[in-house]
């Protein structure tokens, strides 16, 4: 088998994860193409002994983590207050959150996601520990869910509200969803995409955000339908059926941005 079809199919999740990592499509799609380039400039490089997947994911961490600005610098941290928000940026990457994305998000074994990492699967053990009580100081915020299964909703509803939460509504309809919408402007939202009366979560969430601004998770059961590369994707996408682990992971994820971009747009220019 050739580089190129060991590594495709594995292209558009590399991309949601580096998506989930950077913030956004831009940035995260940045990264996967210079480990393509960086493959095919070197592909010795390429630990084809783990597999084609978690190759190509290591191959991905192994450059994201040599770029300084990916990374906590405490060295610095009494530095020029200019550099506070790039900081910031980086505390989002060390290994415990990498770790929670690859096993709960990506759906990597521990030994999987330990031979990405480079680390043991015990310290991977450790690392999803620390994450999780990272990711339990996260901001809280009103949560909208569109959802037309009503068992999925309370699931997702369920996991929102553990996580600290105030769930202000669950719409099984696009017309429903921008109806509350606009009466709450929730500070997130969870969306279906193909809702009961045959209406889309796409087509709600684009309406919506019109007239106010707020991070989206699409939860859905056919992610490739959003994974093309042929328009702007979703940051945050979760596949059906999930993990509840991997939900909280990345509604931490989503407000994490959300605060970061805030403090971006009030930093004086």
């Amino acid at each position: 088998m050739s580089f190129a079809s060991a590594v495709t199919p594995h292209v558009p999740y590399l991309r949601r994860f580096a998506r989930a990592l950077s913030g956004s499509q831009a940035s995260g799609d940045k990264y996967v193409g210079a480990t393509i380039e960086a493959l095919i400039a070197d592909p010795a490089g390429f630990p084809q002994e783990l597999g084609p997947r978690p190759a190509l994911f290591k191959v991905f961490l192994s450059i994201w983590n040599s770029i300084d600005r990916n990374h906590p610098d405490d060295a610095n941290s009494e530095g020029d207050s200019s550099d506070v928000v790039d900081r910031r940026l980086g505390q989002l990457t060390p290994l415990p959150r990498q770790a929670f994305l690859l096993v709960y998000v990506e759906n990597f074994t521990e030994q999987s996601a330990a031979d990405v990492l480079g680390v043991s699967s015990e310290d991977v053990v450790d690392l999803l520990q620390q994450a999780s009580i990272e990711m339990a100081e996260q901001v809280t915020t009103d949560v909208l869910i569109i959802e037309d299964e009503p068992l999925i909703a309370v699931d997702i509803e369920e996991i929102a509200a553990g996580l600290g939460h105030n769930v202000i509504g669950i719409a099984r309809t696009a017309e429903e969803a921008t109806r509350l919408a606009r009466k709450t402007q929730p500070g997130l939202v969870l969306a279906d995409i193909q809702l009961a009366d045959g209406s889309s979560g796409i087509d709600a969430v684009n309406s919506m955000l019109k007239t106010f601004s707020s991070p989206v998770i699409f939860v859905t059961a056919f992610p490739e339908r959003l994974l093309t590369g042929k328009r702007p994707e979703p940051t945050f996408l979760m596949t059906k059926p999930f993990q509840p682990n991997a939900l909280k992971a990345l509604i931490c994820q989503a407000l994490f941005f959300e605060e970061n971009a805030r403090t971006l747009a009030t930093r004086p220019h």
